[in-house]
């Protein structure tokens, strides 16, 4: 049973949001804020009383584009608390899911908000909730196995789990990621993916790819150049990462 507030300066919008969200049986209690310096009263508050207390807050539904502070500034200021609530972030406005990656967000809901999809960010958060009160070793196997990173799907946000993700390609200053199911286009480079994913098991093999090292399924070396097969794909692997690469293979297999 989720303790949520709900952030937008627009009334109908959050009276709406409201509604929704309080019909849904997951969540416990649901109340409002009308904007960004009044959320982060009520949530410092919240923090500071501890979670068994009333006014205890487990997710925050919050708007991106409000007067002052907007949600991006107001989800990076709890970033910096010891145990600040779950975002999710409710916008109309598709060009900051990017952003909320970043920010840790469980989801990104587009409006105007169907019941559905204001459903399944429920189920999402109610997830996270329940894996923080297991074991820290037991959380930490399964944080790693959840991350995710959003894409756009039939002008949907949907959040594509990255140990799904075979490799990626740089396409200009964007990146499209391949799965087993089909690929998808996402605002990020090739550079910036490479950074966040390091510890994932991606490795650059070329200035074209990143790829996983656990979806790799064969090495190919033939004159001297190397390759590796993914699935059906073979991409090429460049001089300057041969070595790298073949040492990281050997590694991982125990050789």
């Amino acid at each position: 049973m989720l303790r949520v507030l709900a952030v937008d300066d627009e009334a109908p919008a959050l009276e709406e949001l409201l509604y929704l969200l309080r019909a849904d049986p997951r969540i416990r209690s649901a109340e409002g804020a009308t904007g960004a310096t009044e959320a982060l009263r009520r949530i410092g508050s919240a923090v500071d009383a501890g979670p068994d207390d009333p006014s205890a807050i487990d997710v925050v539904f919050l708007d991106i584009h409000m007067a002052g502070l907007t949600g991006l500034d107001v989800a990076q200021l709890l970033a910096g608390f010891a145990a600040p609530p779950l975002i999710v972030f409710v916008t109309a406005h598709e060009g900051f899911a990017v952003h909320a990656f970043d920010l840790k967000a469980v989801d990104y809901v587009l409006k105007p908000v169907r019941r559905e999809r204001l459903s399944e960010a429920v189920r999402r958060a109610a997830e996270q909730i329940g894996d923080r009160s297991v074991p820290a070793h037991s959380a930490s196997v399964h944080d790693t196995a959840a991350d995710q990173i959003p894409v756009e799907l039939g002008g949907v946000i949907r959040f594509i789990p990255i140990d799904d993700i075979a490799y990626a390609e740089a396409q200009g200053d964007y990146a499209r990621l391949y799965t087993a199911t089909g690929s998808h286009l996402v605002r990020i480079p090739l550079t910036a993916l490479e950074e966040r994913w390091r510890s994932r098991g991606f490795v650059r093999i070329h200035r074209r790819h990143l790829v996983s090292l656990a979806r790799i399924d064969e090495l190919r070396l033939d004159a001297g150049t190397m390759s590796v097969r993914i699935g059906t794909a073979e991409l090429a692997v460049s001089r300057r990462h041969t070595r790298a690469l073949r040492d990281l293979l050997m590694r991982q297999t125990g050789r």
